[in-house]
């Protein structure tokens, strides 16, 4: 029995003193000044008689009145209302419940190219990040709705400005650092399988459909639904908690916690001057850049366009075997206007030719399905930017789980992937929306990438009109 148990259970039935709290410095006195009587007539007559008679009766008088006298000056009672406060204290900041501790490792992996992660707790979930030399930085968010339960309790923000009252009330987000490599061996301690890294699955299957055709008891997501998760953050400082339960067998491990170096800083993205913006399937963007890699090249060349072809193209340049590059073709008899509407519906407003198109038509990728490319004046009618390759491939986990990519470029050339993971309610990995039932999951996974410095000039880009 620990010792805040023992002293709640002594709550219950507290101590009363024979002799009460008012009257020990009067019995204390008492026996004091009795002890020095008693003492000063041994001191008189010293005998074997006078042992009995006054010696014994001097240093019991002496070590009671003692004890009373400390017991009335320096012992205090504590006041009731500190009780409670233990209880509050004890109550841990953050606690969520998962049923499906698949999904987490899957989301977690996507970023797990570097050995520490960034974590931070909010109302809405839980925010990773991670990041390596300022150039390149993922993020990870645990939606809330990953989890059966999910309780946060902030706490006040430490204020030693008195004057400003209604900041005493201010709340933050915990903040700590983690090792995302063990948080990743707890997740998968009990032996959890990720589908997605088989290696010797064909490249051919990556280009069919991410949704599985049928799902019954013996596929790897259903076996997986009775292994739960349970994530807890007592206090600030503490570790942060992770115990796994699967069919009886509980395993709790404590991660240790760090503060964070200086204030976290992400790659700046201006949404403002976003000038290129494609979305489209995940399972093209890691077809492409996995035909890239086969000539191992030093640099990813992206190439957009709106007005000449390609109009969307990858290219690898700087290998030590040679260059190559994957154009995203364009379905001639397939046209969109600006707003990324279908041609065909289009067509279909102005069949009869009362009317003239309010936009003209455009070709555009096929295999995207919003392609807004507006480079500035300064950048002409092309947006080329080159990026490690290197870097890029620390992305191809979350492009062989995700089911949709949105390429993002601004101004001063930042790259932003954003990834729609879908899961399925039931337990399953990304999924096909269902007509009936609760729709997918969705959480997302950024990458960020800072471009390379092109020493070469813009030269190298004429070829490609």
């Amino acid at each position: 029995m620990s010792l805040n148990e023992v002293w709640e259970a002594a709550s219950a039935s507290p101590f009363a003193p024979l002799i009460a709290k008012d009257s020990q410095f009067f019995v204390g006195f008492t026996l004091l000044l009795a002890a020095f009587i008693l003492t000063g007539l041994f001191g008189l007559n010293r005998s074997f008689l006078s042992i009995v008679s006054f010696g014994v009766p001097a240093a019991l008088a002496f070590g009671f009145g003692a004890v009373f006298m400390i017991c009335a000056v320096g012992v205090y009672p504590s006041p009731p209302t500190q009780a409670p406060k233990l209880r509050m204290d004890s109550e841990p900041i953050f606690t969520a419940v998962s049923s499906n501790a698949h999904q987490l490792y899957t989301l977690l992996q996507c970023i797990g190219f570097t050995s520490k992660v960034t974590v931070q707790i909010t109302p809405d979930g839980i925010r990773f990040s991670a990041e390596e030399l300022r150039v390149i930085q993922g993020l990870a968010f645990l939606d809330k709705a990953l989890f059966s339960s999910y309780t946060f309790n902030p706490p006040a923000a430490d204020n030693n400005d008195n004057d400003n009252d209604s900041a005493s009330d201010t709340v933050y987000y915990p903040c700590f650092v983690i090792s995302l490599s063990a948080l990743l061996e707890t997740l998968k301690i009990l032996n959890i399988n990720d589908p997605s890294g088989n290696s010797s699955a064909s490249r051919a299957s990556s280009v069919q459909p991410a949704f599985p055709s049928g799902s019954n008891a013996f596929t790897a997501p259903s076996v997986l639904l009775g292994r739960s998760c349970i994530i807890r953050y007592p206090s600030e400082g503490a570790p942060l908690s992770v115990t796994m339960i699967d069919t009886g067998i509980k395993t709790t491990c404590d991660l240790t916690t760090y503060e964070p170096e200086g204030s976290e800083v992400d790659i700046p993205l201006q949404r403002d001057a976003i000038v290129m913006k494609i979305i489209m399937r995940s399972a093209w963007l890691h077809n492409a850049v996995t035909e890239l890699a086969a000539t191992n090249p030093a640099a990813l060349k992206i190439s957009a366009s709106a007005t000449h072809e390609p109009f969307f193209a990858l290219s690898g340049t700087g290998g030590p075997f040679s260059e190559s590059s994957v154009e995203f073709s364009v379905d001639q008899g397939n046209t969109r206007a600006p707003g990324s509407r279908p041609a065909a519906a289009a067509a279909a407003d102005n069949d009869d030719g009362d009317r003239p198109r309010a936009k003209k038509a455009r070709l555009v990728p096929t295999v995207t399905e919003t392609f807004l490319v507006s480079p500035p004046s300064s950048m002409g009618s092309r947006i080329m930017q080159r990026y490690k390759f290197a870097l890029i491939q620390k992305a191809a986990r979350a492009m062989a789980v995700a089911n949709k990519v949105s390429i993002r470029g601004d101004r001063q050339g930042v790259l932003s992937l954003q990834f729609m993971v879908e899961f399925d309610p039931y337990g399953g990995s990304s999924t096909r929306p269902q007509k009936v039932g609760p729709p997918p999951i969705v959480t997302f996974v950024d990458f960020r990438f800072v471009p390379l410095l092109d020493e070469d000039g813009d030269d190298e880009g004429d070829d490609l009109f």
